[in-house]
């Protein structure tokens, strides 16, 4: 489900090179994204998802009826950041766990302490994933997809939740796991991702938390498989 980590890595290098020239300095605000956008010739749901990883690297920040604001001019590598992908064999169950065992909590974190700039910026994604649906268009509903989670993730701001989340992304893009070609499973990740905002809209961390985990259960459905979790 994840996009490709190495896809989002080469995005996010686009953007850091111009930072590191000294193009975009720190206080100065990105382009808007529609420009960018076109100037980096990618979707608006993968920039964003760009520009959500480096706003975990605290190189960014998103400015609510501003833009994008510069915060580094000297960003760290963004192999600093990240720790090196699971290998090729990686069980795609492992990978479940993994998010099963984390982004119940970080949904949970998301809604106590969520402001009304990253609640715009999650309806906005929730919005592509529902153009993406009603467009079948697969690779921007797997972009949408990918930035929402790691939207959550950039709140929190915990850099060690954004290596992991890189971890999971390139095991789920390398395996053969859920395709978004099925109209009904499309349509069931769109309702489980709106759900898990009108909990966090509600501030329901309880509820964030409980709906996360079973978006991570469906999953496993979608993919044929069982996952072994422990009694709750």
């Amino acid at each position: 489900m994840f996009a490709s980590s190495k896809r989002v890595d080469s995005i996010v290098q686009k953007l850091l090179e111009p930072i590191e020239r000294g193009q975009w300095a720190a206080g100065q605000m990105l382009p808007g994204q529609r420009e960018l956008a076109e100037q980096l010739q990618i979707s608006r749901p993968s920039l964003r998802e760009a520009i959500t990883v480096l706003e975990t690297l605290g190189v960014l920040r998103s400015l609510p009826g501003k833009g994008v604001l510069v915060l580094d001019s000297t960003p760290p590598r963004l192999g600093d950041a990240a720790v090196e992908s699971p290998p090729h064999a990686a069980p795609l169950e492992n990978v479940l766990q993994l998010r099963y065992a984390l982004e119940p909590f970080i949904a949970g974190l998301v809604a106590q302490s969520v402001d009304d700039n990253a609640l715009s910026q999650l309806r906005l994604l929730v919005m592509d994933m529902r153009e993406a649906v009603e467009d079948r268009n697969t690779q921007a509903l797997a972009s949408a997809y990918t930035a929402f989670h790691r939207k959550l993730i950039a709140i929190t701001s915990n850099p060690i939740f954004l290596s992991v989340s890189q971890q999971t992304a390139g095991a789920l893009a390398r395996s053969e796991g859920p395709t978004l070609r099925e109209p009904e499973h499309a349509e069931q990740i769109l309702d489980e991702h709106e759900t898990i905002l009108r909990a966090i809209r509600r501030r329901d961390s309880e509820l964030a938390s409980r709906a996360m985990r079973q978006h991570i259960l469906n999953e496993g459905d979608r993919l044929g498989l069982q996952l072994q979790l422990p009694p709750t």
